[in-house]
């Protein structure tokens, strides 16, 4: 059976190093030992100036809504993960879609000012697939409106943008280290954000508002990561170079051998350095997507339809309409994409891809 994606495991006896060090350690929790030099070990590889490594990739999101969407209107895509929505509404704000861009799958950058109201707070864009957002007009609409920008960038470990890591740019980025993310740590996450008074709430934010064992300051929840999470982050990071370069030979086999007459496939935006995460596929009608998504299962093949249904559409949230992103959804499946896919699985999708257009 292949599916969409397929976990890293590290070797075990890697994994049982770190794991000894817990034990001896005795310590499980609350920014153990392993937790501070995963985070250190991540600045490094990823060349952020700083980071806090969190137990899932939507508590990130929730957090820095809290923070800085004040119960506002957020203008975000349609086009993304459940979470980013969610997340909104979890913190009892108000998502304000705007359309996607057709080739890049983006947020429309030149559609956001029309979408801001006296209610608006923030901007929360995804970085789809790892790929960026328009990041410089985003940005320069938000200081011109005075307005917070969040980044769910959950698909962008190790992606890079005009030179500089992807998570450097926003107010607040994010990250999921999730089991089925480039780089995991099982489940986990991660923060980013430069702003020094602003990561300082984030952290205490992060750990039930802690100041210190007996005081406070100020709300709080629990968004720590174990130590136990940790030695998997420790144990997978020295792999990543070879998990990537196995990801970027199926990426290249697809774009050579996929029938590209009839499909098309994302955009990436230019000075990018993309890092291999997702295969999006985008056909002509959603029929035509069945037919092939069961040509794939009868042979024990699983794609999966990234982001179905677009997010306007999902029950509880007021349905407006966005065309692109709805169409989009309808016809886009990625394809799997892992570092274990062998040349002959490779094969094998394009040809009943191919065959079944």
């Amino acid at each position: 059976m292949i599916n969409v994606t397929k976990t890293f495991f590290p070797p075990i006896e890697e994994y049982q190093a770190q794991l000894q060090r817990v034990w001896q350690n005795e310590w499980l929790t609350n920014r153990g030992a392993l937790v501070l030099e995963l985070e250190e070990k991540l600045k490094a590889y990823l060349q952020v100036n700083s980071i806090l490594i969190t137990n899932n990739g939507t508590i990130p999101l929730q957090i820095a809504l809290k923070l800085l969407g004040k119960g506002g209107e957020i203008i975000t895509t349609p086009f993304s993960y459940v979470a980013t929505t969610a997340s909104i509404l979890w913190e009892n704000c108000t998502p304000i879609f705007v359309d996607i861009h057709p080739d890049f799958l983006t947020i429309d950058e030149t559609q956001i000012e029309a979408a801001i109201t006296p209610k608006t707070s923030a901007i929360l864009a995804t970085h789809v697939f790892g790929n960026p957002c328009n990041i410089e007009l985003i940005e320069r609409i938000a200081h011109q409106h005075g307005l917070k920008v969040i980044y769910d960038a959950a698909h962008c470990f190790g992606v890079s943008y005009q030179g500089q890591s992807v998570f450097e740019y926003g107010d607040v980025s994010t990250c999921s280290f999730h089991a089925t993310k480039l780089f995991h740590t099982g489940e986990g996450g991660a923060v980013f954000c430069n702003d020094e008074k602003l990561m300082h709430q984030i952290y205490y934010s992060h750990n039930f508002g802690h100041d210190g064992p007996m005081a406070f300051h100020g709300l709080g929840i629990n968004g720590k990561i174990s130590e136990l999470q940790a030695a998997m982050g420790l144990a997978v990071l020295p792999h990543l170079e070879r998990i990537i370069a196995a990801r970027k030979e199926v990426v290249g086999f697809y774009l050579n051998t996929l029938n590209f007459e009839v499909l098309t496939t994302m955009k990436l935006r230019e000075n990018t350095h993309w890092n291999y995460s997702y295969f999006p596929v985008i056909f002509e009608t959603e029929a035509q997507l069945l037919r092939v998504q069961k040509a794939l299962n009868d042979h024990e093949i699983f794609p999966r339809r990234y982001f179905y249904p677009s997010l306007n559409k999902v029950g509880y949230i007021k349905d407006t309409a966005m065309p692109i992103s709805e169409s989009i959804a309808q016809t886009i499946l990625c394809l799997p994409l892992s570092h274990a896919l062998e040349p002959d699985d490779v094969a094998q999708i394009v040809n009943l891809i191919n065959a079944n257009l």
